[in-house]
């Protein structure tokens, strides 16, 4: 019988240099395709609405981003998340986009962000009454500050950034704090860049199968979905490795026979 896959919502666009920076640098997304793509169902993104993103960025910000000529790619890694936080109601699924989003607040955006993603996914959910509360797990090595000023003060989301250089204490505080979370909904801002390899130099890669095996876990206790969307990571000859690691976790599929 055929191991189960995962949706995987992305776009051609993504595969192009749009900027100079780190998240747009070739391969980047190409690395992770390859690495994943016998665990994967690939499918093509399309655009978040204004609609969507004016649930979350400020009329100002938005022309901004438009001004800047980076509109398309960052309304399609958007919609791509918002696809997969539908598809994750029903079984986990993973938005595989750039640029990445969790420094993305209302009214501006750093860190190689426009759009944040993960925030326009759950406003979505609620507003269509899909979902009353969330709960979000940021495990990108950078603080999610983007995140934190769109929902933190909503009263509907919490929100764990995991700060520790020590790898066991990390993978002990997501356990922890997963253990007792409360939600309808698991979404995940997905960075990579905490590897060892990376980076911050903390995780390996067979922890990203562990904290997906974590977030499984947490929504079988629950009996909700989740899904997830790439942020950072950067060192290539890993990332995809370690995506594709994340993604067993999430299909409860054991790394080291996959």
């Amino acid at each position: 019988m055929r191991e189960p896959r995962i949706p995987v919502f992305t776009h051609d666009l993504f595969l192009e240099s749009y900027t100079q920076d780190p998240a747009a640098a070739p391969g980047r997304m190409q690395c992770i395709r390859d690495a994943i793509a016998d665990v994967s169902e690939f499918r093509e993104a399309l655009p978040a609405s204004w609609e969507d993103l004016q649930r979350v960025h400020t009329p100002r910000h938005i022309q901004e981003v438009i001004r800047e000529g980076l509109d398309r790619v960052a309304s399609l890694a958007a919609g791509a998340t918002v696809m997969a936080a539908v598809e994750g109601l029903q079984r986990p699924s993973f938005a595989l986009v750039r640029p990445p989003g969790h420094h993305a607040s209302a009214d501006s955006s750093w860190g190689f962000c426009y759009y944040n993603n993960v925030a326009i996914a759950v406003e979505y959910l609620r507003h269509h009454r899909h979902i009353g509360t969330a709960y979000i797990l940021d495990f990108d090595l950078h603080y999610g500050d983007g995140t934190v000023n769109i929902l933190g003060d909503k009263g509907y989301a919490a929100i764990l950034n995991p700060q520790t250089e020590d790898r066991k204490e990390y993978l002990r505080l997501v356990e922890k704090n997963l253990s007792e979370a409360q939600a309808d909904i698991l979404a995940v801002s997905a960075g990579f860049d905490a590897h060892q390899q990376d980076w911050g130099g903390v995780l390996l890669t067979e922890d990203y199968t562990a904290i997906g095996a974590m977030i499984r876990a947490t929504c079988a206790r629950l009996g909700i979905g989740c899904f997830a969307a790439l942020e950072g990571g950067y060192n290539h000859t890993v990332l995809g490795k370690n995506v594709r690691a994340f993604l067993l976790g999430l299909l409860g599929r054991d790394a080291s026979t996959a």
